[in-house]
This record gives structure tokens, sequence and C-alpha cells, in this order.
């Protein structure tokens, strides 16, 4: 099991702030794919949600690289998503 991040916490982009209210993630064989539901609080996007997929390394580093997951991922990742209902709603809507 990867090490948990706080949640919630903040974070700060140029069009809004506001909070990492939900993280799925999973520890893979050479990174740790996250899926993050992020709440506007703040600036333009507020009162907005956005989903973002990142990743991080094994050491917890963020990484700003495009997330890459294999198929040998998706099973982490589906069993973590089960402890974010904000988060796989929003998604159910994407694949839906």
């Amino acid at each position: 099991m990867p090490a948990t991040r706080k949640v919630p916490r903040p974070f700060e982009m140029m069009w809004g702030k506001g909070e990492i209210v939900e993280e799925a993630t999973y520890e893979g064989e050479w990174h740790m794919p996250t899926i993050q539901l992020m709440e506007y609080q703040e600036g333009e996007a507020a009162g907005s949600v956005s989903i973002r997929f990142c990743t991080y390394s094994h050491r917890g580093g963020f990484s700003r690289s495009p997330l890459m997951v294999g198929e040998a991922d998706l099973e982490g990742l589906r069993e973590a998503l089960k402890q974010t209902p904000k988060l796989r709603a929003i998604l159910k809507k994407l694949v839906g």
C-alpha cells in the first residue's frame, strides 16, 4: 500500500486555488499513478472541480511528466477508487 498523503491539502494554479479533496493512488512497479479530485475555492475557477491524472515517485515526489498507466496498474487504481466516492462518480460520467 502506498504512503498516504494528507487529504484535503491545498493546491494553487494560475487560474485558481483550492484543495485536493480525494486521491486514488496505487504503488506500481515504476511509480505511483494517482488520480486527484481538485475543488477550486478562489480565482477564475472558484466553485468548480477538476480531475488531475498524475504520478508520484516511490519517494513521494510529484512528477510533471504525463501519467502513463499500464494494464498491470488498472486493478490497483480500481481498488483505490473504491475509497473516493466523489472522484469515482465523476469518472463514471467520463466513461458513461
